[in-house]
């Protein structure tokens, strides 16, 4: 068995609130694995702590407690000195490429910026490096005195992910990478990040609400509700056999070009939302898990569990 290149285990992050209030659970007990070369899919509805879980992973948010050994290194105890060092084995590529370049900085200056901290390449080599990584990215390396306004989207994503490669990290958080471009780069993009997930053997953590692009993208996904995983598997698992009535929701809320599969869907009764009321934690038989504890991890299949106390009854596409 191949040594995880990422372990997550009991990951937690708390907000404080105002006046008095408990503190806001963002993330709560978070725990996966992501091996050497695999994408853990991660999503969920907006809220639901997932770009939150990121940034705590890459320790750009404070974890509240839990562990996060990246490469072996436990990354929560790290001095500042130590996790800058750190770094360039692990980056982040942002949701938006409009926000995510400085404006008055060419393209050259971006990417030449990484190179410069953590001194990855002589100094009368980062030009050439830089040509390299516009290259990686299908981008012309004469666009190299370009600022970002005369990039389209898509073409800025490019150089955000370019810069993400600079460091040649081992690991990638890609946090809503292509939520804001057009159907059509969205492809382009997805198809470029498993182009070079193949050629540089990079792990990725995708965060995304777009559950076809999650399965494109992913070996594995992770279903978020109100900061926790309710449901963890391979994307064949969770897609084609869900367990928890969250990701059913989330899955029937798809659209699908087969107008056959529509009509079944629509004959199907509708699932049951007790689970998305505020009085209760994520669970379809109404059960107060906030009052009665944290419910129980149950084991589907080998490698598919779901985060539910009273699995199997009541859940899953058949119940319905």
């Amino acid at each position: 068995m191949t040594e995880p290149l990422l372990q997550v285990r009991d990951l937690s992050v708390l907000f404080p609130a105002r006046r008095g209030a408990p503190p806001v659970k963002a993330v709560e007990r978070l725990s996966f694995e992501i091996a050497p070369g695999q994408t853990l899919g991660l999503v969920g509805q907006s809220g639901s702590g997932k770009t939150t879980a990121g940034r705590a992973i890459l320790q750009l948010q404070k974890a509240s407690a839990g562990s996060v050994r990246l490469l072996g290194q436990e990354l929560t105890t790290m001095r500042s000195g130590e996790l800058r060092r750190m770094r360039r084995h692990m980056q982040f590529v942002l949701q938006n490429p409009y926000s995510s370049l400085h404006p008055r900085m060419t393209i050259g200056q971006i990417l030449s910026e990484p190179l410069q901290v953590h001194h990855t390449v002589p100094k009368n080599r980062i030009r050439e490096r830089v040509e390299e990584l516009l290259e990686l990215v299908n981008l012309d390396p004469a666009m190299i005195r370009r600022y970002p306004h005369e990039f389209s989207g898509g073409q800025r994503q490019r150089v955000v992910i370019a810069r993400a490669l600079a460091v040649n990290p081992d690991f990638v958080v890609c946090d809503e990478p292509v939520s804001a471009l057009d159907v059509r780069t969205q492809a382009q993009i997805v198809t470029l990040l498993q182009s070079l997930q193949e050629k540089l053997g990079l792990s990725y953590l995708f965060i995304a609400h777009d559950l076809a692009i999650v399965r494109e993208m992913a070996h594995r996904v992770a279903v978020m509700f109100r900061g926790r995983i309710v449901e963890m598997g391979s994307a064949a698992q969770v897609y084609d056999s869900p367990a928890h009535p969250y990701t059913q929701l989330l899955l029937d809320a798809v659209p699908v070009p087969d107008p056959v599969l529509q009509r079944e869907r629509l004959r199907r009764p509708p699932p049951d939302l007790r689970f998305l009321d505020g009085d209760h934690c994520g669970c379809v038989h109404g059960i107060d898990h906030a009052r009665d504890g944290t419910p129980e991890w149950h084991e589907v299949a080998p490698g598919h569990g779901v985060s539910c106390r009273y699995w199997p009854r009541g859940t899953g596409r058949d119940a319905a």
